[in-house]
């Protein structure tokens, strides 16, 4: 049984946020009360339905300086990027073959380049640099005559790593190519604005900025065409098929309009007590090796690796004190679509240089807006122990203080 007394320090915002509770008071009444479909326009629960919708598909374009018509609703991340990717695709069946995605994006991007590669699509897959940063001259040099689609992710989850995003979007619309931005956990979060990046098409995810899970929103600009990936209705002009999920659409624009006002202060409220725990880390523990960008990353977001620590046992370590976060450990993982899986160190982790030996001592800790500073000072306080703990069990700690040992008697 858990102690319900027990301290609870969630730094686990890069895998979903709590719905905030002024989020959740606008999506209630449309479980119950207000429960008409969007798609009945003749009698009054349809038609307060529509507005609701409609509503909410405006504070979505407010949060990313787009046009309203510019929003489409979805059931989140992963089916926006499929719909970006395979959407645009299908809409533009003639369009050049040649398509271009970094590294480290997320599965739901990275698995459909691949499959489009086997479907004979030719793919590249951009390399970063120790940080998890496209390089735009690497961008230039991969451009090709046939290249017809681009896909570059805002930030990334696991190293908080953000993206030189306008730059890498001006080179592509240089070249009339296609640009999409996975933004899952950039909009929301950080100032997004799609005009002044010059994107395409950009894919949000309500549950990473404290609105609801399972509903997202595709930002798809005027006159880029996209196709349904499955038949049915119109509704989400024709984009999305089938009966909106509109509570979660509520709560995604409840969401989108707390972001707006409130992302300068929460920003501003977390990147402190990021750098303050990055510092109080470097400082309390030996062995440890940052990940991502010291400065352009999330704010409150701190990602790093231990040496001779396994990262799971760790997370689990911290999980029994009350501390939640993410572990970049060893996973089961199928990129390529083969048909054995195979066991894989996060990609992201060794495209940014961290030895595979070592990938499993990752965390990641990304911290909501209701982080305190007590809450650093318990993690501060609880981790050091924990990894001392655990090197004093590690064989490969024990080894190479055996040789540390042998050199010193040298």
């Amino acid at each position: 049984m858990n102690d319900t007394n027990q301290r609870i320090v969630f730094f686990d915002a890069s895998s979903t946020t709590p719905v905030d509770p002024r989020v959740l008071e606008k999506m209630l009444p449309y479980f119950s009360e207000e429960y008409g479909n969007p798609s009945s326009h003749i009698h009054k629960k349809g038609v307060a339905a529509g507005e609701a919708l409609e509503k909410a598909r405006e504070q979505v374009a407010k949060l990313i300086n787009a046009e309203t018509d510019e929003i489409t609703f979805n059931s989140g991340a992963t089916e926006g990027n499929n719909i970006a990717i395979l959407g645009y695709l299908r809409a533009n069946p003639d369009q050049r073959k040649h398509i271009i995605i970094s590294e480290i994006e997320h599965f739901s991007v990275l698995n459909i380049g691949y499959r489009l590669q086997r479907e004979g699509y030719e793919l590249t897959v951009l390399p970063t640099d120790k940080y998890g940063m496209v390089s735009p001259d690497d961008l230039k040099k991969a451009i090709k005559p046939g290249t017809g689609l681009i896909s570059i992710q805002h930030a990334n989850p696991e190293i908080g790593t953000i993206q030189q995003v306008k730059e890498l979007a001006a080179i592509a619309r240089e070249k009339e190519i296609y640009f999409h931005c996975d933004s899952a956990c950039g909009a929301g979060t950080i100032p997004t604005d799609v005009k002044d990046l010059g994107i395409d098409c950009l894919t949000l995810s309500a549950h990473n900025y404290y609105g609801p899970k399972g509903v997202g929103a595709l930002y798809i600009r005027k006159g880029v065409k996209i196709s349904p990936l499955f038949d049915g209705g119109f509704q989400e002009m024709g984009i999305r098929p089938g009966t909106e999920n509109l509570p979660g659409i509520v709560g995604m624009g409840a969401a989108s309009e707390l972001a707006k006002s409130e992302i300068p202060e929460r920003n501003e409220y977390l990147a402190p007590l990021g750098r303050g725990l990055w510092n109080g880390l470097q400082d309390k523990l030996k062995f440890i090796h940052f990940t991502g960008h010291p400065d352009e990353r999330l704010p409150g977001h701190v990602s790093f690796w231990i040496e001779f620590v396994e990262g799971e046992s760790l997370q689990l370590m911290l999980s029994m004190k009350g501390i939640m976060v993410s572990s970049g450990s060893a996973c089961s993982s199928n990129l390529k679509g083969e048909d054995e899986e195979d066991l894989a160190a996060s990609h992201v982790l060794t495209a940014v240089g961290v030895p595979i030996e070592f990938c499993s001592g990752s965390l990641t800790f990304n911290m909501t807006k209701e982080a305190t500073k007590a809450d650093l000072e318990y993690v501060l306080e609880e981790l050091p122990v924990i990894v001392e703990r655990l090197l004093s069990m590690s064989p490969l700690y024990a080894d190479y203080m055996q040789k540390q040992k042998g050199q010193d008697k040298e």
